[in-house]
């Protein structure tokens, strides 16, 4: 085969190379992307897994909900530790609600707050506000706080705050239920 014939056969092809090089370049240069989203604020309560204690009930509900179901059958002043575990990727309140056919509640009060891992917020535990004096008759704030998860899910081990709360029980001569209801919000969505 003559040189010849080659030749016009190359210059075709690194003419074909240039295009294919340079039309993309100038289609990234012209084009762009914008990508914009949203996360939801979520609030996360539970009981904490190793929470066991005689006469008493908690079951998670709806992801933000505990319900504590004390039995009461003594006319001794019971009281019960609860640990919550909170989980929060904004700021959050936590309220009380009691509803009892037998003995009343005398005090509500937070007795411990700790981080249960390197995913909690550090200043989180200095900018609990906690509410000392707690009237369960009604309705009652237990306490508010900033956001406590840095990452993790709804149920990774290291990203929740722990609060134990004690319940005391005033001494009552029937025997009844106690239903305590904890609902955590978030506190950017509540008024």
């Amino acid at each position: 085969m003559p040189a010849r014939w080659f030749r016009p056969g190359c210059r075709h092809i690194f003419t074909l190379l240039a295009l294919l090089c340079v039309a993309p370049a100038s289609v990234a240069a012209q084009s762009y992307v914008t990508l914009r989203g949203r996360v939801s604020e979520t609030v996360a309560l539970s009981v904490a897994p190793t929470f066991s204690e005689n006469n008493v009930q908690a079951v998670n509900s709806g992801g933000n909900r505990v319900q504590i179901s004390l039995t009461v059958d003594d006319k001794n002043d019971p009281v019960i530790r609860v640990p919550l575990l909170v989980r929060s990727n904004t700021s959050f309140k936590i309220t009380a609600n009691v509803e009892s056919t037998a003995a009343e509640i005398s005090k509500l009060q937070v007795t411990d707050v700790h981080p249960t891992g390197s995913l909690v917020s550090p200043q989180v535990v200095n900018a609990l506000d906690v509410n000392r004096k707690v009237d369960i008759s009604q309705p009652v704030l237990v306490l508010t706080g900033p956001r406590v998860s840095l990452g993790g899910t709804l149920v990774s081990p290291n990203n929740a705050l722990q609060i134990t709360v004690l319940i005391h029980l005033q001494p009552h001569s029937a025997r009844g239920l106690v239903h305590l209801t904890f609902v955590a919000t978030a506190g950017s969505l509540t008024p």
